[in-house]
């Protein structure tokens, strides 16, 4: 039996990839190695998982239907973990298309083989930004989702619903997971800490959209992983999860505490507020704790102080 985890050299998936062979699970890592960023920093996530017998990497693209149908004809896949996706609200926007096609096209390729070849248990990883400028905090799963403010949080809400029909129609258990922010080691360079501490680092200037007082649910990887876990570990019949600390830091918090633990004072470019963006992100978390017993214990404090850590060593 075997784990399948697309998009297994990114950011989220590496961990995934690493706790589940810590575990002792044998695992087929499907990734296309894109250009969003440096194909050679997704090649370093997996660097150790490589050496690891049970792990298999594919070089492949989940829109390539044929590539999958051979992968699930050939080893018997009982679970899918998939966070494979195009990522990040500003750049959907300028190329909604591709997110398009990438997010979607490709999950219903998922969805296509999980139904056809009888997958145990689907996990597809969900977004906070599916929430949009929701005016109830913290956000809760049973909230109206229906006006999403970007082509990217758009295809995840299209693909929890496509979840749902798969779950309806052919009896697939499926958990959809709404990730709050995540970040810690292996951080995708583009994102805002990882990209705060470079510039930061490099006595460049860094951008800051509106006037720093915007708040994220920042989520540490190790409390995200847990989640994950959790529910690769359990089938439901269909459920989502958010998954965050259930904690908000405003902007100018978090520049602070970037700065506090480089030793080094930010030079800041105020820019106006950008289209897609959302004031807020606050995770209810009652019904993680409550069906996946989800208890994050990262506060941000100590998970800035183990980024830049991790950052130091590898730059």
């Amino acid at each position: 039996m075997f784990y399948l985890v697309t998009g297994g050299a990114g950011f989220i998936g590496s961990h995934v990839v690493d706790r589940l062979l810590a575990n002792g699970k044998k695992i087929i890592c499907l990734d296309n190695f894109d250009n969003f960023y440096d194909p050679a920093i997704k090649r370093r996530n997996i660097s150790e998982a490589i050496k690891n017998p049970d792990f298999k990497l594919i070089e492949g693209d989940i829109r390539d239907l044929k590539l999958l149908k051979d992968i699930f004809s050939s080893h018997k896949i009982s679970h899918v973990f998939h966070p494979a996706a195009r990522a990040g609200v500003r750049p959907s926007i300028a190329d909604p298309l591709l997110y398009e096609d990438v997010n979607i096209k490709g999950t219903m390729n998922m969805l296509e083989m999980a139904k056809e070849f009888k997958v145990e248990n689907f996990v597809f990883a969900s977004s906070s930004s599916v929430y949009g400028e929701n005016k109830k905090v913290p956000f809760s799963e049973s909230d109206n989702v229906d006006k999403p403010i970007s082509p990217y949080a758009a295809t995840k809400k299209a693909c929890e619903e496509i979840c749902f029909t798969y779950r309806h129609l052919y009896n697939i258990s499926i958990t959809c997971l709404r990730f709050f922010t995540v970040y810690g080691p292996r951080q995708r360079p583009e994102m805002a800490i990882h990209k705060f501490t470079r510039l930061i680092d490099e006595g460049k200037k860094i951008p800051m959209f509106g006037d720093g007082s915007s708040k994220r649910d920042y989520t540490y990887i190790d409390d995200i992983i847990d989640g994950v876990m959790k529910s690769l570990d359990k089938r439901h019949a269909f459920e989502i999860f958010n998954l965050g600390e259930s904690e908000t830091t405003e902007l100018r918090k978090l520049i602070s505490l970037i700065e506090k633990n480089l030793g080094k004072k930010a030079q800041i470019d105020e820019q106006p507020n950008q289209p897609g963006d959302v004031s807020i992100t606050y995770a209810d978390i009652e019904k993680a704790k409550s069906m996946l017993q989800y208890n994050p214990t990262t506060k941000i404090e100590k998970g800035i102080e183990l980024f830049i850590k991790w950052y130091r060593e590898t730059k």
